[in-house]
């Protein structure tokens, strides 16, 4: 065969290939063509499907809970330092900057304070709720107990005209630290005289009614006092990555209807079964104090999990590394 015949069979062979390639084409389309766009299926989730992110396998809902980033909606929590020493009223300063990259200064009242600052290490201990000092200049400075280990550092509060927020950082705090064993569900603890008890049930995707009640040397308490606009104030952590679920008190004192003890009524919504801590401050004649309880959340269709997570860290523990 000549050159020529080869050179003009081969073109043919391409132009044959070509049509039925161009013939698939047509029938399959391109390779990645998304398929027919459909309507998006209505949301029925509740109030806490929105405490998720999105994408995530706990729910369709939209956000993350609070605390699990430095970072949210523009808005940054900087520690002035990633460690601390161990020690009583160890003085740690942060700061809260905006959208525009500036410091933020203006703050609305929440709870009767314009940031209220939790503290808590990795494995559940040394709860600390403390009101941080702000300065002019937007630089918030306040005094924690901290032992070694890794400690996660809590700033809820509302910027002016914006809307609330809860940021979370870790803090290293160098030493040996001997970590607390897991514990299991808490539903009665001792705090001084006093017994506080957890009633209701924690379901993953729906809003649950906790009633703590607070007795003294085996009486029911009937004068606790307000604080932070309330009869107590309970903050809620899911164990693992520490997430921190906003919950709310169920009435406020002078409104006709809420009696000062011994039940303590709140609200809260869990996105995911699996187990959780529970920390009450309640004060009486006084004195603040602290209760610290566990619950497991049931999944939505109610069976229980199989076993709680006993992973108290998101992150491997390097409380004992010298950071110094």
């Amino acid at each position: 065969m000549t050159t020529a015949a080869k050179i003009i069979g081969f073109v043919a062979g391409l132009a044959a290939l070509f049509g039925v390639a161009l013939g698939l084409g047509r029938a399959v389309g391109p390779v990645g063509e998304p398929a027919a766009a459909h309507e998006p299926a209505a949301d029925h989730g509740t109030a806490a499907d929105h405490g998720t992110a999105a994408g995530s396998s706990e729910s369709s809902g939209t956000e993350v809970p609070g605390g699990l980033m430095v970072s949210q909606g523009g808005y940054t929590l900087r520690l002035a330092s990633a460690t601390a020493p161990a020690g009583h009223e160890v003085p740690v300063g942060f700061t809260v900057t905006g959208p525009d990259g500036k410091l933020v200064t203006g703050y609305e009242v929440q709870h009767e304070k314009q940031l209220h600052l939790i503290a808590v290490r990795r494995d559940f201990t040394g709860f600390q709720h403390v009101h941080p000092t702000l300065a002019a200049d937007g630089t918030w400075s306040a005094a924690l107990d901290l032992e070694p280990g890794t400690w996660r550092l809590f700033a809820d509060f509302k910027p002016s005209g914006a809307d609330a927020l809860t940021l979370g950082a870790d803090l290293g705090v160098p030493g040996a630290a001997a970590l607390a064993e897991p514990v299991s569900d808490t539903r009665t603890v001792h705090v001084d005289d006093y017994t506080v008890t957890v009633a209701g049930d924690l379901v993953a995707g729906r809003d649950a009614k906790l009633t703590l009640s607070v007795t003294k040397d085996g009486k029911p308490v009937t004068d606790l006092q307000p604080y932070l606009g309330a009869y107590g104030h309970l903050v809620a952590l899911r164990e693992g990555d520490l997430a921190y679920l906003h919950v709310h008190p169920d009435g406020e004192p002078g409104d006709g209807r809420t009696q000062p003890g011994p039940d303590v009524v709140f609200y809260a919504a869990v996105p995911s079964a699996g187990a959780y801590r529970l920390y009450l401050d309640f004060q009486h004649d006084g004195v603040v104090r602290t209760a610290p309880l566990a619950v497991t959340a049931k999944p939505a269709d109610g069976t229980m999990p199989t076993e709680p997570s006993d992973d108290h860290s998101a992150e491997p523990d390097h409380s004992g590394d010298d950071h110094s």
